[in-house]
C-alpha cells in the first residue's frame, strides 16, 4: 500500500494533524516542522540553563540573602514558577503557534483582543531581548574570567563588551544557518547540562580538603546591600532563581517547527522548569558547600564569584576545566535564547506590529528561517547590555527586565483565559479543575515579582548602583502605548489570517518549489 496519501485536490500531499490546526488559526506552514518534542523541550531547557542563571547571579546571591536564600529561595521560587509554566502550557495546547503569547492574548480576550495582543506582544519582545542580553553578557562575564586566568586577558568593562558582541555575534550567525543545526545542538546541550552539573557537584563534593558545615548552606544569612530590613534583602535575593526560570515561553515560539505541537509544547514547558528545579538545586547546594572563603568569593577580581570558588576549591587547573563547562553551557542557552526571540519577533511582525513588519517577517528560502529577525534579536540585545560600561550594576538591572517584561507577557493570557471561564476550549493538554486554582496563584505571583524586581537594590542609590529597570520597563510600554493610542489602534487588528485554504496551501507550494 502506498504511503504518498493525498487530500484528494489536485494530488496535495495530505495536511498533518499539526498543519491543520495551524491553518486553523489562519497560518501557513511556512517554518520547516523538523523538530522532536525533545527537542522542542531542549529549547526551552536550555534557555533557563541552570548553568547560566544560577551561576550568573551567584555573586548577586551571596550579598542578598546568602546561602540561606540561594539554597532556599531555589525551590520555593521553582514551585511558583512551575504553576505559572502550568497554566502557560494548558493555553499553548488549545493555540500552538509561534506567536504564543500575544496571539493567545488576541484568541482570549473577551474584548478589545487587539489591545491585549499589542501590549503582551510588547511586553514580550522586551523581556525576550533582555533575556537573551542577560544570558550572552553572562557567558562573556565567564569567558571573560577563563580568558584572564588562562592568558591575562583582564575583566575590563570594555573586553566584557567586546566578547558580549562577538557571542552574540556566534549566535546570530549559528542561527541563520538553519533550524536543523539549532535543533542538534540544543539536544546535545540537554546532555552538556545534565552531565555537567553531575561533573562539577561531583568534583566539589570530593576533591575539596574543606566544606561549609551544613548549618552555614542551610541557615546563614548575609547581607551587604546596604539596606536595613533582612527581610526585603531576602526578597531581593529571590531575582537569582527567579531570572534563571526565564525563556520558557520558548517551547510554545517552537511550535510551528514541531511535531505534534498540541502536546509537545505544554511538555516542554514543564519538563523544562521541573527538570532545572531538580538539577539546580544540587548544584546550588554543592557550590555552596564548597565554598573556601566568603570575602574571596564576593570580592573575587574577576567580578565572576564562581570561578573564584571553583580555583579556592579545586585548584587553578581543575578549576578552569569547570569553569569551561560553565561557559560551554551559557553559549548553548544564548544560541537558544536568540532561536526563540527570533521567532517571536516573526511571528509579531507577520502581523504588523512591528516598525518595518514587512522586513523582519522575511524567510529565508534555503534555510527557511527568518533571518533578519535573528539579527535584530542579537542588536537589540547587544544595545540592551552597553550601559554596562558606565553602570556597574547594570547587569542585574538587564536580568530584571527580563523577568517583568517575560512574566508579564506569560500571565497575561492566563488571567484572559480564566475570564473565559467555561467557554475557554481546552486543547488535548490540559489542567482540568485545576486551572482556575492554579491561574490565579499564578497571577498573584507575577503581580509580586514585578514590583519588587522594579525597586532599588543597594544603598545608597547613586548613578552608578540605580536599577534602571523602570525606566527600561516604562520606556517600552510608553513606546507601544503610544504608537497604540497615535496610530496602531486605528489598524492593529491582532493576528492577521494570512489567507483562505487555498491561499495557505499556495503559500507552501511556492516555499517547497524553492
Amino acid at each position: 500500500m502506498s504511503t504518498d496519501k493525498t487530500d484528494g485536490s489536485a494530488g496535495s500531499p495530505a495536511l498533518s494533524e499539526d498543519e491543520k490546526r495551524l491553518h486553523q488559526l489562519g497560518y501557513a506552514q511556512e517554518l520547516s516542522r523538523t523538530m522532536s518534542g525533545f527537542s522542542n523541550f531542549a529549547v526551552s531547557f536550555t534557555i533557563i540553563s541552570i548553568l547560566s542563571g544560577c551561576l550568573t547571579l551567584y555573586g548577586f546571591g551571596l550579598n542578598t540573602g546568602g546561602p540561606v536564600m540561594i539554597v532556599w529561595g531555589w525551590p520555593f521560587v521553582g514551585l511558583m514558577t512551575l504553576l505559572v509554566g502550568l497554566a502557560m502550557a494548558e493555553v499553548c495546547s488549545s493555540f500552538p503557534t509561534a506567536g504564543g503569547l500575544y496571539y493567545w492574548s488576541a484568541k482570549l480576550a473577551p474584548s478589545n483582543g487587539a489591545a491585549w495582543s499589542w501590549f503582551t506582544g510588547w511586553f514580550n519582545f522586551l523581556g525576550q531581548v533582555a533575556v537573551t542580553a542577560g544570558i550572552d553578557f553572562g557567558a562573556a562575564f565567564f569567558l571573560n574570567a577563563l580568558l584572564d586566568l588562562q592568558f591575562g586577558f583582564s575583566a575590563t568593562p570594555g573586553h566584557t563588551i567586546l566578547l558580549f558582541g562577538l557571542i552574540l555575534l556566534v549566535h546570530a550567525l549559528l542561527n541563520s544557518v538553519g533550524v536543523k543545526l539549532v535543533a542538534r545542538l540544543n539536544d546535545i546541550s540537554v546532555w552538556w547540562h545534565i552531565v555537567g552539573v553531575a561533573f562539577i557537584v561531583i568534583v566539589l563534593a570530593f576533591v575539596p580538603d574543606h566544606h561549609q558545615s551544613a548549618g552555614f548552606v542551610f541557615g546563614h544569612f548575609v547581607n551587604n546591600t546596604g539596606w536595613g530590613s533582612s527581610f526585603y534583602v531576602a526578597m531581593l535575593g529571590l531575582l537569582l532563581a527567579q531570572y534563571t526560570f526565564t525563556g520558557y515561553d520558548a517551547s510554545a515560539h517552537m511550535t510551528e517547527e514541531t511535531h505534534d505541537a498540541a502536546r509537545s509544547g505544554p511538555r516542554g514547558i514543564v519538563m523544562s522548569i521541573i527538570v532545572s528545579l531538580v538539577a539546580g538545586w544540587v548544584l546550588l547546594i554543592g557550590l555552596t558547600f564548597a565554598i573556601q572563603s566568603y570575602e574571596g568569593a564576593t570580592g573575587t577580581d574577576t567580578g565572576v564569584p564562581p570561578a573564584q570558588i571553583f580555583i579556592d576549591a579545586v585548584g587553578a587547573s581543575l578549576g578552569k576545566i569547570l569553569l569551561l563547562v560553565v561557559v560551554g553551557a551559557q553559549l548553548f542557552c544564548g544560541m537558544s535564547s536568540v532561536t526563540a526571540n527570533s521567532r517571536m519577533i516573526y511571528a509579531f511582525s507577520r502581523d504588523g506590529a512591528l516598525p518595518a513588519s514587512s522586513f523582519w517577517h522575511k524567510i529565508n528560502p534555503k534555510t527557511r528561517t527568518p533571518t533578519n529577525a535573528i539579527w535584530l534579536a542579537a542588536a537589540g540585545a547587544f544595545l540592551l547590555g552597553l550601559p554596562y560600561l558606565w553602570n556597574a550594576t547594570a547587569y542585574y538591572a538587564v536580568t530584571s527586565i527580563a523577568v517583568i517584561g517575560l512574566y508579564i507577557a506569560y500571565v497575561i493570557p492566563t488571567l484572559l483565559r480564566l475570564l473565559q471561564g467555561d467557554n475557554f476550549q481546552p486543547g488535548p493538554w490540559n489542567l482540568g479543575r485545576w486551572s482556575k486554582p492554579i491561574g490565579v496563584v499564578a497571577i498573584v505571583w507575577v503581580v509580586f515579582i514585578t514590583i519588587l524586581f522594579m525597586l532599588p537594590q543597594v544603598s545608597p542609590v547613586t548613578g552608578s548602583t540605580f536599577n534602571y529597570t523602570p525606566i527600561a520597563v516604562l520606556a517600552v510600554l510608553g513606546f507601544a502605548g503610544i504608537w497604540w493610542l497615535a496610530s496602531a489602534r486605528k489598524w492593529f487588528t491582532g493576528p492577521k489570517v494570512q489567507g483562505s485554504e487555498a491561499e495557505l496551501a499556495a503559500i507552501e507550494r511556492d516555499l517547497e518549489s524553492i
